[in-house]
């Protein structure tokens, strides 16, 4: 069985991913001025990784099928961020709360 790559693992040069989310190489290059997706640079070339290609998805979606320009884009990106990241942290935390109530749990069956 082959490995399946990492999704932030850097493969895909930027004529590959212009056919895959069907824009112009040019418009994936503004996309990254403007800060929308962060491919990787190897030897000076692009590469893009699943994760940057879902993004462009993302992008393509929220531009084209729902008429949402390019700030508007920025916004949601940033906000759909932010909420991974607090999800993330969330069952961080719940995880912490569950091991620390199994403690509390143990230590007070074994106390009586």
């Amino acid at each position: 069985m082959p490995d399946v790559p990492h999704p932030d693992q850097p493969m895909y040069a930027i004529g590959v991913v212009s056919r895959l989310v069907e824009l112009h190489p040019q418009t994936l290059r503004r996309y990254e001025e403007l800060g929308l997706v962060t491919p990787a640079r190897r030897s000076g070339r692009r590469l893009y990784s699943q994760r940057d290609v879902d993004r462009l998805l993302q992008i393509v979606r929220l531009t084209e099928e729902l008429g949402v320009n390019l700030a508007g884009v920025e916004v949601i990106l940033r906000l759909r961020d932010r909420l991974s990241a607090l999800q993330a942290e969330n069952e961080s935390m719940r995880t912490e709360l569950e091991a620390m109530m199994a403690r509390l749990h143990w230590r007070a069956g074994s106390d009586q």
